[in-house]
């Protein structure tokens, strides 16, 4: 049984200072000698927190998205690894690397050092279970120098300046990490991010699962952010989180449905291409879809075209592998798996279908996969959660079929990593339950790539083998609206859905 882990969100690159000026995290130029004192963002955000604010499961992108939490390294626009808390790297052997670190506070005004960095990766190592970018990797850290981190992975990982980009991994001060009677020792029992991380926005309150009180964090190592804080708001229906856009109440709504774009002014909308994939999974280990026929059967009843035309009303790009256009290496690539059963002539196998709300797309994309499965000879239960609410369940493989909205990037910027933990043996977000000897195989080939464009083609190989097993049917590549206020500046639009408010926003 896995808790959640919400797969959501990318960062982009900050620039140096230069000459008392430089560039927002939007890259937008900002004056260091100005008046830093901007008005505070009101900010309306789709998913609540889940774990209290724990950066190993749920909320790690909600802490990114909202500019409290950074690692040793972030994503920039092209996915590569780029400077964060460390401001370069070298790797020593085939398993240590050396990473050498800026000058930097944390929240609470104590120094970013080689050992609060080693500590902080150390309990990510202990979690239970362990974030997602670690599933499957040993990782030790040590302090080996005044400004350097040690990094240790059990076996070579030639991604791993990449891994550490993940929300997950955030560096955390040590007053963050709390242990109880019992535990082992160093064992981390509570993790609080509040005045503990290092970017430009403190988390100092939360009401509970609906709002959050964030300060600037003047001491932030890239500058001031121009507001001088954000009014957080977690509104889970996509209606209501559009219409507080709509009459004034938020500056910035993130994750408008689809269904609303029509009803706020076209200058209002930012459209952006994501690395998110939804598609339906099967449960290929129980049930009706263990039979091979029976999933290749419900393949060719679904059609990803339509559901882009008319579910998404054309903010969708159809379904044509598991890595959309939004990630160039992967662009004009179709899988053609080949090997696959003939569907079986289905009659009356019961199925139940699964969702969450908190994407409202999904829902509409699992009645009309109803409808169509029911056209094919299949009985369909529809059940509706939210999201915290399904997730367990859906990993334990409670559901036969479950339609979901994956960000291929968002644990740890690799496509390899990605399939490992959804679609191999030991994978441990694998909600179509696949464990097919041949894709284990060309997951761990791609995983031996180090040069990124071998690393890239390898993927592709393994995403023909993760299709052929007709395990999970992409159905269309997603493209996220947000809501943005005329006076609001500087939102981050970020593909790896990462990072939305940054340095630079401001109104």
């Amino acid at each position: 049984m896995h808790p959640v882990r919400r797969r959501w969100a990318a960062a982009l690159l900050l620039l140096p200072l230069l000459a008392g000026c430089f560039a927002a995290r939007d890259g937008s130029p900002y004056d260091a000698g100005a008046e830093a004192g901007g008005g505070r963002l009101r900010v309306a955000m789709a998913f609540p927190p889940a774990e209290r604010f724990s950066p190993y499961g749920a909320d790690a992108t909600l802490l990114s998205r909202l500019g409290v939490t950074e690692g040793l390294t972030r994503l920039d626009g092209n996915g590569g690894a780029v400077p964060a808390l460390a401001e370069s790297w070298t790797r020593e052997s085939g398993r240590g690397w050396v990473f050498t670190l800026r000058e930097a506070r944390f929240q609470d005004g104590t120094e970013v050092t080689p050992a609060a960095v080693a500590d902080a990766l150390t309990h990510a190592t202990r979690a239970d279970p362990p974030p997602a970018a670690l599933t499957g990797v040993a990782l030790t850290a040590e302090a080996v120098g005044e400004r350097r981190v040690r990094v240790t992975t059990g076996t070579a990982d030639p991604t791993l300046p990449l891994r550490l980009s993940s929300p997950s991994l955030a560096v955390l001060s040590p007053k963050a990490y709390r242990t109880k009677a019992g535990t082992r020792q160093g064992e981390t029992a509570t993790v609080d991010p509040a005045s503990t991380a290092t970017g430009p926005f403190t988390l100092t309150r939360a009401t509970g699962t609906t709002r959050a009180t964030l300060h600037r964090f003047d001491d932030y190592w890239g500058g001031l952010a121009h507001a001088s804080g954000l009014d957080v708001r977690f509104i889970a229906d996509g209606t209501a989180r559009t219409n507080a856009l709509r009459s004034g109440e938020v500056d910035m709504a993130e994750a408008v449905p689809v269904s609303q774009a029509a009803t706020l002014d076209k200058a209002t909308l930012r459209e952006v291409p994501t690395a998110r994939t939804t598609a339906l999974f099967l449960n290929t280990r129980s049930g009706p879809f263990a039979d091979p026929a029976v999933r290749a059967a419900a393949r060719e009843a679904v059609d990803g075209s339509a559901l882009a035309e008319d579910v998404y009303e054309g903010h969708a790009d159809t379904g044509r592998g598991l890595f959309g256009p939004a990630l160039t290496w992967a662009a004009g690539e179709r899988p053609r798996p080949s090997g696959r059963p003939a569907a079986a002539r289905v009659r009356n196998a019961s199925i139940t279908l699964a969702t969450y709300d908190n994407r409202p797309e999904l829902p509409e994309v699992a009645q009309v996969l109803q409808q169509r499965l029911r056209k094919a000879g299949f009985g369909v239960k529809l059940e509706v959660r939210e999201y915290s609410r399904l997730e367990s369940d859906a990993l334990a493989g409670k559901f036969d079929a479950v339609v979901a909205a994956r960000n291929t990037m968002l644990d740890t910027g690799d496509p390899v990593s990605y399939l490992a933990d959804d679609f191999t043996c030991d994978g441990g977000y694998n909600l179509a339950r696949v464990c097919d000897e041949a894709v284990d195989r060309a997951v761990a080939e791609a995983a031996s790539r180090a040069d990124d464009a071998a690393r890239h083609r390898a993927a592709l190989a393994a995403q023909t083998a993760v299709l052929r097993t007709d395990g999970v049917v992409p159905l269309v590549h997603q493209r996220i609206l947000h809501g943005v206020g005329a006076s609001v500046r500087g939102v981050i639009l970020d593909p790896y859905e990462r990072t939305f408010v940054g340095t630079g926003t401001r109104r």
